[in-house]
């Protein structure tokens, strides 16, 4: 039988393997799409260039690795795998295959079942080669840890940004707002207007569907330039306290790591209420009649002291 080999590591089972290779990077930044696009362009010329080898296809993803169901992709690699079409995985390494021990664990041990080897490069362990099981299982264990650790120096990263008043966090666009030359929020008067009518159109008892009709038949757009407004934007954009100049950090956290799911803060985690923060669009008395006095009140309980 003729053999297929490749820095020695390669098992040979057939005269043709079907290859397929499996790449993914954590952003969607311009360079890290690059990143992609030449890492899948790379695996087609290694696996067409590799004598005995058919090329299966080559699949990358870009976003987090945690969690398997949200990498389409991948999905896509696995159905092909179940269908009998792939006799062999190539992928950078462990990390990149995924950093749920639980479920890249589960998902080696599908493919062990459907006799699929995986190989990966960097750490050069072979799915198929049983002397290699323990260490496979201790790298997939290890990347866990490192994203885990990345995880935690981001939330104390933003952590730190929330306590710093004039960081880029407290900073962020709203409608109404825009950036001046340093970043900061300034008023954007052709949006403010519209802002400061439904404020006033809400506490004279406007409903949020008769708000949106009025928008719309003036032929004023959404924040997202839909031509109209839904009730939801309409209820956030009420419940916003920026256009009173205030900023309230980390309304949202994530919950479980393995998930990457946000939450909505409901007291779970600190929160920080910076006062004076940018000149408002409306004032605080029309703010609290459409809030109600409760909720500037449920907001100051938890500023730290």
């Amino acid at each position: 039988m003729r053999k297929v080999t490749l820095r020695n590591e390669k098992p040979a089972t057939k005269s043709t393997l079907r290859v397929a290779a499996y790449c993914r990077v954590s952003t969607t930044s311009d360079e890290q799409f690059g990143s992609l696009e030449m890492q899948k362009h790379a695996y087609h010329k290694m696996i067409e260039q590799s004598g005995g080898w058919e090329n299966a296809g080559v699949f990358g993803d870009v976003g987090t690795g945690r969690n398997l169901k949200k990498r389409p992709e991948f999905r896509r690699l696995m159905m092909l795998c179940r269908r009998g079409t792939i006799d062999l995985i190539v992928t950078k390494s462990v990390s990149r295959f995924g950093r749920n021990t639980l479920d890249t664990l589960q998902t080696l041990q599908e493919l062990r079942l459907l006799n699929i080897d995986v190989w990966f490069e960097i750490e050069n362990i072979h799915l198929l080669s049983e002397s290699r099981r323990f260490p496979l299982e201790m790298f997939a264990a290890f990347a866990q840890a490192e994203s885990e650790s990345r995880s935690e120096n981001i939330r104390w990263g933003l952590l730190r940004a929330f306590q710093n008043p004039d960081s880029k966090t407290s900073h962020f666009l709203c409608y109404g707002y825009e950036h001046d030359c340093n970043g900061h929020l300034v008023i954007n008067e052709g949006e403010a207007e519209i802002v400061r009518k439904i404020f006033r159109w809400r506490a004279d008892g406007m409903s949020l569907r008769k708000i949106s009709g009025t928008l719309e038949s003036r032929s004023v757009p959404s924040p997202t330039g839909k031509p109209k407004w839904s009730a939801e934007t309409l209820s956030k954009l009420l419940r916003n306290e920026k256009y009173i100049g205030q900023v309230r950090l980390q309304k949202t956290f994530v919950e479980d790591f393995f998930s990457g799911k946000q939450v909505r803060n409901r007291g779970e985690r600190e929160q920080w209420l910076v006062t004076e923060h940018h000149e408002p669009i409306v004032e605080m008395e029309t703010w609290v009649l459409v809030n109600g006095d409760s909720s500037l009140l449920r907001i100051a309980t938890l500023v730290p002291d």
